[in-house]
């Protein structure tokens, strides 16, 4: 695998690579991991990493998959939304889940990026509020357990 190159350092072993079809059952495997309650179901994962209008970025350490992004276009409506995101929970904290978003919400190339978080995700709240996201809504007992999502959007210079 080979690196991309962004603005961002990452330690020279991580790669931030496009996601395919062929990574469905290691982003799945992730997804459980990091959304207990909330992964998605398989065939949601195959659509998401085969739609054209999708950005689909992972994260791999050698051939590890190790994070991912799936970024949802909405050109009509002038808004993307960042469908999922997540950093396996080991490598968290070494700038990988900063280095998927910020590359993710260069490829959407829409004027505002919005996305959903569980109100008690305070580690992901505190990463999208010093990125530049703000709460714009709720949407009440979104989250399987009746947890409410926070809403938050961020505008793209």
């Amino acid at each position: 695998m080979t690196a991309d190159s962004f603005s961002l350092t990452l330690p020279k072993q991580i790669a931030i690579l496009p996601a395919t079809w062929r990574d469905v059952m290691a982003f799945h495997k992730l997804e459980k991991l990091c959304f207990p309650q909330d992964a998605w179901p398989i065939w949601d994962v195959f659509a998401a990493l085969t739609l054209p209008s999708t950005v689909r970025l992972k994260a791999a350490h050698g051939e590890q998959f190790i994070g991912f992004v799936i970024g949802d276009r909405r050109p009509r409506q002038k808004i993307s939304w960042i469908a999922t995101f997540a950093v396996h929970p080991d490598y968290r904290g070494q700038g990988i889940g900063t280095a998927l978003l910020e590359r993710c919400e260069q490829m959407l190339n829409t004027p505002r990026v919005r996305l959903s978080v569980r109100m008690s995700n305070e580690p992901a709240i505190r990463l999208y509020k010093r990125y530049g996201y703000r709460v714009v809504g709720t949407w009440p007992r979104y989250y399987k357990g009746g947890e409410d999502a926070l809403v938050m959007e961020k505008e793209i210079a």
